[in-house]
Parts: structure tokens; C-alpha cells; sequence
């Protein structure tokens, strides 16, 4: 059968024309919306690479860092360079025993800070430096100018931070200052509450040889104990009596100290008025502090650190040489 005239062409796009030109538009968008979410995933991936090296850096300089750091403060106004170098060579020989770090300073880099107060009050600034200088490490041993680490394989570790050690140790229900003060160290006192780590000797708490945890707490305790209030108010002992009247006073801070027995961190030379009682330098004892020698005009602490030293000297010798 023929027709009359030849079949009109459809303008009616037939439904499945339509939709192939629509796939392929869906699948040009799709393209670009791949290459577009390869690219950002590319970008997410150099960020977070970058960051993660920044922390594996952070990561290695905390793996790196001593836990322990040994503050010392010397004044270099007061001492010859002879009697400064033998405290720093007893400190250096120690730290390297145990992997310690030390920490040097200069009376005078903190006297802007002390304004006009006495210069025993540099060991606080120095603290608060070394905490800052050192943000990775865990612990900081001050260790005042007139003392000698005289038995250097005792590590800290096992001497006093384990925590079933420091709760053998801490003097519980005792009168935080001597010999009766009526404020007494808290009795249910547990290892894990203490940030900070005293003795005590005959009369008063002794900040010549401590250990501070660094943390919150340890900024709070050394901003308040170097308040201007404290410096300025003249007391007798300086530095001294202001320690031994925030610990009786800031529940807060005694809640996070602990005593411990003086011959432990900070035992005195025989001849002391200060010494408490089995507090004076037994040979085998961690550290030998010769209290007073520098405020008593009848002391001298170059002469008294002489056979103490030569003791440490003769003792590191033989060490050294038996190790060669």
C-alpha cells in the first residue's frame, strides 16, 4: 500500500532520544564532580600529612626530652667561678647518669623580676623558666647552690617519685612547720594527689632541695608563693617563712604537697643549727646541703663544700676508672 505523500518527519523528540541526551549529560557532570572530589581528597591528604608530621615531631621531641629536669640557681656576683664550677660538674655528672636534663641560671637573669627583693627568691622565676623551657618533662628537682649530690646512684625514680615509694614516705598527721604548728599535712594524703614534694628541718619547710610535678597546680604554687605581697612584706627568712605561711594557709596547696624526711632529699651537714632531728649527713645519704653557710659570717661555703667534694671526687674517679 503506498501513501499520497512520503511520511512527515516527527519535530516530537521520541522518549528515548531524550533520555540519552540527558545520560550523557549526567555522566559529563558525574566526570566533573569526580575529578573535582579527587582533587579535594588530594588536598585532605598533603594537609593531613603535613599535621601529622608536625605531631610525630612533637611526639619524637617528648620521646627525647628528660623527664626530669635539675634547676639550679647560682650566683655568680657571690661565689668565685671555682666553687660554681664544682656544683655544676656534680650536677652534669649526675644528670648524665640517669639521663637527666640541667638547667643552669644566673641570679642575675632574674633580677628585673625580683625588684629589689632578696636574691634567694630567684630559684621561684627560675622554676617557672625551666617549666617553660622544658614543657615535655614531667618533673623538676631543684637543688640549691650550697648542696652536692654525694651518692649519684640513687635515681629519683626509685628514691622518691614511685608511687608505692613516696607512700611509704610521706610524713602523714605531722605539724607542717616544726616543731608544733597547729596545721598538720592530711592524713588520707594519697601518692597520686601530690604535685610537690618537701622536707622539712628543725624549724621550718626547706625549699633548698624539692620536686614539683609540672602541671596547673605548679603554676598556681609558684605565681602564688612569688606574689609581690610576699616579697615585699620583709619576712625574716624571706622566701622561707612566705612557704611555710601559704602551706598553712592555702588548704589548696597542702592538699597537693607532701613531707617527706629530710635525710631523703635534703639532709644537713652535721654542724647545722637547722638540722632536724635524724636529719644530719649520714655517708650513703643522696644529698648533703650545707645549710647556712651562706648567712652565717663564722660559715664559709667555699671552704665547708672542700671534703665533701673531695669525697664525691675521689668516689667518681674510681668509678671512672673502674668503667675504663
Amino acid at each position: 500500500m503506498q501513501f499520497a505523500v512520503p511520511p512527515r518527519k516527527s519535530y516530537h523528540t521520541p522518549p528515548y532520544a531524550r533520555s540519552s541526551r540527558v545520560s550523557l549529560q549526567r555522566r559529563k557532570q558525574l566526570k566533573v564532580v569526580a575529578i573535582a572530589g579527587l582533587g579535594l581528597l588530594a588536598l585532605f591528604f598533603l594537609i593531613s600529612r603535613i599535621f601529622s608530621s608536625s605531631s610525630s615531631d612533637l611526639d619524637d621531641v617528648s620521646i627525647a626530652t628528660s623527664g626530669v629536669v635539675i634547676v639550679t640557681v647560682l650566683d655568680h656576683a657571690l661565689y668565685s667561678e671555682n666553687y660554681l664550677h664544682k656544683i655544676i660538674q656534680n650536677r652534669e655528672d649526675y644528670a648524665r647518669r640517669h639521663g637527666y636534663t640541667n638547667f643552669i641560671a644566673n641570679v642575675s637573669d632574674y633580677e628585673s623580676a625580683l625588684d629589689g627583693a632578696p636574691r634567694s627568691w630567684a630559684m621561684v622565676p627560675a622554676l617557672r623558666h625551666a617549666m617553660a623551657s622544658h614543657s615535655h618533662s614531667k618533673y623538676f628537682f631543684h637543688l640549691g647552690p650550697h648542696a652536692l649530690i654525694m651518692n649519684p646512684s640513687i635515681s629519683l625514680e626509685s628514691h622518691v617519685l614511685d608511687s608505692k615509694r613516696i607512700e611509704s614516705l610521706m610524713m602523714k598527721d605531722v605539724s607542717v612547720v616544726p616543731p608544733d604548728s597547729i596545721i598538720k599535712t592530711f592524713s588520707h594524703l594519697k601518692s597520686n594527689d601530690v604535685d610537690v614534694i618537701f622536707t622539712q628541718d628543725k624549724q621550718d619547710i626547706s625549699p633548698d632541695s624539692f620536686i614539683i610535678k609540672q602541671g596547673e597546680f605548679a603554676r598556681f604554687f609558684l605565681d602564688v608563693w612569688f606574689d609581690p605581697l610576699y616579697r615585699k612584706y620583709n619576712f625574716a627568712k624571706a622566701e622561707i617563712h612566705a612557704l611555710d605561711h601559704i602551706v598553712q594557709w592555702h588548704p589548696t596547696i597542702l592538699a597537693r604537697l607532701a613531707l617527706v624526711p629530710q635525710r631523703i632529699l635534703n639532709a644537713y651537714s652535721r654542724d647545722s643549727p637547722q638540722v632536724a632531728v635524724d636529719g644530719a649527713y649520714t655517708e650513703g645519704d643522696f644529698v648533703i646541703q650545707l645549710s647556712g653557710c651562706a648567712s652565717d659570717a663564722m660559715q664559709s661555703c667555699e671552704k665547708e663544700i672542700e671534703p665533701y667534694y673531695a669525697t664525691w671526687t675521689k668516689k667518681f674517679r674510681n668509678e671512672q676508672s673502674l668503667l675504663s
